[in-house]
């Protein structure tokens, strides 16, 4: 089969896999773009919150479900599928109904009020996601939507993978092998999340993609600054985050390439001035995303601070936030690094993913700073308790990109080819 063939094949057995739980995927964050959704598409928000209520208790009932059948004192016990849904729903609609009524700041903006006003405002200012979902939301319904929409961001992000790999001249077997783990590693997982993360990772992709085609000489610059663009309505803080990691890597590469090969003879094009476009763009993308927080008055800095130390907003505001944030900081990556050793595959695969990528070394510095976002994404947010690798995700595109690079001599290897009766290692692409 072609490779493309192959691509497809594999995003179609992720899609058929992810069958296997269609609701129940949602965390505490996801009713708020789903509700976003809804009511971009035209439904009210008493509407949209009963839609949403409905999607989410369905998952805790069907997850109630699934853990009867296998619980040993009670696999014998009625379903309680119907009593988790009954309760569920009353308790979230009791909630939001008390919000309604209450109008005024609960009930500013697009999003339902499951949460406070000002723990809403953060999801009102990404409208990214809520956007993407709403023709699936529209057409599939709720339910069917939400999966339908996850799985094909996933998907898409698999196929990124690939050619992204073979931008940078990977083998086929190998760049196919960078889409397998972007599925099967923990980043296919959260990007099946409906959450930003499933996009944000595309988006991050598209970006690195756009860098690999400028480092082999094509148009590579407009990828780059559309998916900074578009990153800026699903997730502002990534594309801060992004676009400084890439102008950075921008400079250390284009001054890497001006001392290896200086000025060339009688002119021309200079072997950086692609690289420089990039760096411009990374530049443009953190001042603009800056200029337009506050033009909208996008919730700050000092203000997500106080949402983390305040459990949003559920306790009073913090005097002295930033000395605590500091403190919250070291105990929390001496309690993650704790954790890592005692489980070091994400250690271990990070360690491989760097390896890998100093094979191409100026592709490979951007990808270190793309994967360097998600350490600052979870540097931003010191939380403990946040489930999975969500705040970490983009660092797992390290190893989904190097592994493969690390692996390329097994497949480059030279295989010894007889010539007249003489033998000789001719080196081949197996």
């Amino acid at each position: 089969m072609r490779p493309r063939t192959w691509v497809l094949v594999l995003a179609a057995v992720f899609a058929l896999l992810q069958l296997a739980d269609v609701t129940g995927r949602d965390t505490p964050d996801s009713k708020n773009y789903v509700s976003y959704a809804l009511t971009l598409a035209g439904a009210g928000q008493r509407e949209a919150a009963v839609r949403t209520v409905d999607w989410v208790c369905a998952g805790k009932a069907s997850a109630a479900e699934r853990a009867r059948r296998v619980d040993v004192l009670r696999f014998r016990a009625p379903s309680p599928a119907g009593r988790v849904f009954a309760e569920c729903r009353a308790g979230e609609l009791r909630r939001v109904e008390r919000r309604l009524r209450a109008g005024g700041a609960q009930t500013d903006g697009h999003v339902v009020p499951f949460v406070a006003p000002r723990l809403r405002r953060i999801f009102e200012v990404r409208p990214g996601y809520p956007v993407f979902l709403v023709p699936f939301v529209t057409v599939f319904g709720v339910t069917w939507g939400v999966w339908l929409a996850s799985v094909l961001v996933a998907g898409a992000g698999g196929v990124l993978v690939f050619l992204v790999l073979r931008t940078v001249s990977v083998p086929v077997p190998l760049a196919l092998t960078g889409q397998v783990l972007y599925y099967v590693l923990p980043v296919g997982t959260t990007a099946m999340r409906p959450m930003t993360e499933g996009l944000m990772l595309a988006l991050t992709l598209t970006a690195l993609w756009g860098c690999a085609r400028v480092l082999t000489g094509r148009a590579g610059t407009v990828p780059v600054a559309g998916a900074l663009l578009a990153l800026v309505a699903v997730k502002h803080s990534q594309a801060l985050f992004l676009g400084a990691c890439l102008a950075g890597a921008a400079a250390v590469v284009a001054l890497w390439r001006r001392r290896r090969h200086g000025p060339r003879p009688g002119g021309g094009r200079s072997p950086g001035r692609g690289v420089a476009a990039i760096a411009v763009v990374g530049c443009g993308a953190v001042a603009g995303t800056l200029l337009l927080a506050r033009l909208l008055r996008y919730p700050s800095e000092a203000e997500s601070v106080q949402d983390l130390l305040t459990g949003h907003y559920t306790h009073p505001d913090r005097v002295h936030p930033w000395p605590e944030f500091l403190h919250l900081e070291f105990g929390f990556w001496v309690e993650w690094l704790r954790r890592q050793l005692t489980e070091p595959l994400f250690l271990a695969l990070l360690a491989a993913g760097a390896w890998g990528a100093r094979r191409r070394p100026a592709f490979g510095v951007f990808l270190l700073a793309t994967a360097g976002t998600g350490i600052l994404t979870q540097a931003g947010h010191p939380d403990i308790t946040v489930f999975g690798d969500r705040m970490i995700v983009l660092a797992w595109l390290l190893p989904v990109v190097g592994v493969p690079l690390l692996l390329e001599p097994l497949v480059r290897r030279p295989v010894p080819v007889p010539v007249q009766g003489a033998p000789r290692a001719v080196g081949v692409t197996r």
